[in-house]
């Protein structure tokens, strides 16, 4: 019956950032000027090499079935893209291509997680690893961090969190939604700690390793510490860095076993990803690289001016970021100014319906009492987004 629904389906919810980013689009749709800072997606045209390396892939009639793990090519790109960017080293049997990094991380879960594993998740967290964790029967397990520890785990709190039921860890640095990253002595020190425990499996999502500005250079664990090399999971994609999140091309490179083991359950779901696409991501990965370089400028521009206007309102507490294009402010004093806000959902719908401004609420990355920026927008937008926060804050406050 049509009420029958799969248990593992009721024990999760449809992706809350998505779901902002919906809303936003109908009340879009009937004429009600929306800026969306929802959404996280480069606002940048896919660069015209890109694009014209699928073209020629059309032309030359590559539109057939691939091998399930990606043409040869475009894994031979990503072998040099990560020798290239961060001195590792894999062979061909130990990458597998993706449709997005998100499929990679859902495909990672179902080949090693089993009912009543624990997976440890920092928070806050990108709002999908609990609930794929959940799909298979998995116990997420939260550890809490805030702006006052810039919303990075301790080596105390991951040593705290293990228990013999753990079976990954899972680390997104620089951050969606902080825009944080970890240092490599931060990492070293989290290492440190995951030498003691040889059966925890370490994934990496380094989605936005390429949005990164800090003085510091992206680093990531296992770059810090190559003594995890037999249990360490590395994850990236071409989404973010080369403005392509519509071609849905992800990668993953790890143990072999692991590898062959992801290689199985994407076999029995999606096969291969687009072929025109994986044409695409191979020239972005081999091609000029400048166009990385151009659009995180432009974002940490925006960054620097959206930091500065909010540091500049009362009652927020937020922190410059390393990179990504998120800010991830505390808002939990603008709740306290009025009793119509009681949470940071209801401030969130409040600025939506009342500003036209799409934003995030923390609840749904694990951290209630913030909001989710994104300046993956245009200069002139955020200044227009700017003053109508403003506005609606002062309008609440006097409310």
């Amino acid at each position: 019956m049509l009420n029958e629904l799969a248990a593992r389906v009721q024990a999760i919810k449809p992706s809350p950032t998505l779901a902002v980013a919906a809303r936003a689009d109908e009340l879009a749709a009937t004429g009600k000027d929306i800026i969306s800072l929802s959404v996280g997606e480069p606002d940048f045209d896919t660069p015209a090499h890109i694009c014209e390396a699928a073209v020629a892939a059309i032309k030359q009639g590559q539109t057939r079935y691939t091998a399930v793990e990606g043409t040869p090519g475009l894994k031979r790109a990503i072998i040099q893209k990560f020798i290239r960017d961060n001195q590792l080293e894999f062979s061909p049997n130990e990458i597998i291509v993706s449709c997005g990094a998100k499929h990679s991380i859902y495909n990672l879960f179902a080949a090693i997680l089993n009912p009543n594993d624990e997976i440890i998740i920092p928070a806050p967290y990108w709002v999908s690893y609990p609930d794929m964790a959940k799909l298979m029967g998995a116990h997420p397990v939260i550890i809490k961090t805030d702006h006052t520890q810039r919303f990075k785990m301790s080596p105390a709190q991951l040593q705290a969190a293990i228990t013999d039921k753990t079976r990954i860890l899972i680390l997104n640095s620089p951050s969606n939604p902080t825009g944080v990253a970890y240092s490599a002595k931060e990492l070293e020190a989290l290492a440190a700690v995951l030498l003691e425990y040889p059966d925890v499996i370490i994934a990496t999502d380094d989605i936005y390793e390429h949005t990164q500005w800090s003085q510091e250079k992206f680093s990531n664990i296992l770059m810090v510490c190559p003594a995890l090399r037999n249990r360490c999971i590395v994850i990236n994609g071409v989404s973010k860095a080369y403005a392509m999140t519509g071609w849905r091309i992800g990668y993953t490179a790890g143990p072999a076993k692991i590898i062959a083991a992801m290689k199985k359950v994407q076999s029995q779901s999606t096969s291969n990803p687009c072929s025109i696409a994986q044409a695409a991501a191979e020239a972005a990965l081999n091609g000029d690289q400048s166009c990385i370089a151009k659009m995180t400028h432009a974002y940490h521009e925006r960054h620097d001016y959206l930091i500065a206007e909010l540091q500049k309102m009362p009652g927020i507490s937020v922190q410059p970021c390393d990179g990504t294009f998120y800010t991830f402010p505390c808002i939990e004093n603008w709740i306290k100014m009025n009793a119509r806000i009681n949470d940071d959902i209801q401030l969130a719908e409040y600025l939506l319906d009342e500003a036209g401004i799409a934003v995030v609420p923390g609840s749904a990355f694990g951290a209630p009492g913030y909001l989710r920026i994104s300046y993956a927008t245009s200069m002139e937008k955020l200044r227009q987004a700017i003053q109508r926060i403003k506005t609606a804050i002062e309008k609440l406050k006097n409310y």
